[in-house]
């Protein structure tokens, strides 16, 4: 999957209006003649701007593998003194920038091929961003354009479900397959169940209709986070997280990819499920169980574990395409949902 980002920079348009004022009157007994009145010419169309894009490379490495930059002149004079130049992501090594022999003609295009140095693929989803910047003269005047593409390198999960990599509930009579806080604790189904979260439950927080999750006690019911790469579709002004933290750090950036090939962060996080103030990440509490389980069973009964709510803002005119979730494990989710 990539996407294309371009900006041109439009330079200035023809404006050139040609206007007359009092002209001569009319024969007399001509149709329509009046004296006094005044022609005006139709406004000039603005040129077209100049374009480039940027194709898609190659990330399987270690290689040295191509990547081209097209130049078109859409506007009515020729560019001259061409000179492109591409970068990539920090640390990897792209060939330098080139200079073109000849000119580009009015509705002509020109292809530039560039090596990008890509190490060995790793592991997870990633976003690698290649910019170009060309500058010229002649053309539509504005003298520079760019571009640039995103490449992903990994697979867009179809759900958070497909993420699920954590056993965060346990029944009390087996215990043992728990690990929410890399312990061997869990929550207690029976005492979550107390408050309403049972599976396929609805709960509702900061405007939005979460699920809790389906998977059955004792099986993987959150998403650890982990840079995972999770479909979503949709518009709102707010992606709102349903989850709980295993520390006190547990914070970290959501990437929002939209269909249009942008990209918003924000950053949330959830206080620890235990011991740390509720209101912490700007967190908000949802649920407060009794106990927890250990891999010795059901205890810790005087203290409470705990479901929180988070959210980040997002662009409400886009379409939401798929999230990228924080690079840090202490931050279990869910749910996520969008909020109009």
């Amino acid at each position: 999957m990539s996407s294309v980002m371009v900006r041109s920079v439009v330079g200035a348009a023809l404006g050139l209006c040609l206007a007359v004022g009092a002209t001569a009157p009319a024969a007399a007994g001509a149709p329509g003649s009046a004296s006094g009145s005044s022609v005006r010419a139709a406004p000039a169309v603005a040129e077209q701007a100049v374009s480039m894009s940027v194709s898609e490379v190659d990330l399987d490495g270690p290689a040295v593998n191509p990547i081209t930059v097209t130049i078109r002149n859409d506007s009515s004079k020729s560019m001259s003194k061409v000179t492109a130049s591409i970068s990539g992501p920090v640390g990897w090594t792209v060939s330098g920038s080139q200079t073109l022999p000849s000119q580009i003609r009015p509705g002509a295009s020109t292809e530039l091929t560039f090596w990008v140095q890509v190490p060995e693929r790793r592991p997870g989803f990633r976003t690698y961003t290649f910019s170009a910047t060309a500058t010229y003269r002649g053309g539509d005047g504005a003298g520079s354009v760019t571009a640039s593409r995103a490449t992903h390198s990994g697979t867009v999960l179809p759900n958070l479900a497909a993420a699920y990599n954590n056993v965060g509930v346990t029944n009390e009579t087996a215990t043992t397959a728990g690990n929410f806080d890399g312990e061997g604790n869990s929550f207690s189904a029976q005492k979550l169940a107390d408050k309403g979260l049972t599976p396929g439950a609805a709960v509702s927080a900061l405007g939005a209709s979460f699920t809790w999750p389906s998977a059955a006690a004792g099986t993987p019911g959150n998403v650890a986070s982990a840079g995972q790469a999770v479909a979503l579709s949709g518009k709102g002004s707010r992606l709102a997280f349903l989850g709980s933290g295993a520390g006190t750090s547990a914070t970290g950036i959501a990437t929002v990819h939209y269909t249009d090939g942008t990209s918003s962060t924000g950053s949330f996080g959830f206080p620890n499920w235990s011991f740390q103030d509720a209101t912490a990440h700007g967190a908000t509490l949802v649920a407060s169980s009794v106990g927890r389980n250990r891999p010795s069973g059901y205890g810790d009964a005087a203290y409470a574990y705990r479901v929180f709510a988070n959210s980040i803002t997002i662009d409400p005119t886009k379409t939401v395409e798929f999230v990228i979730l924080p690079s840090n494990g202490a931050v279990h989710v869910f749910d996520m949902k969008l909020v109009p």
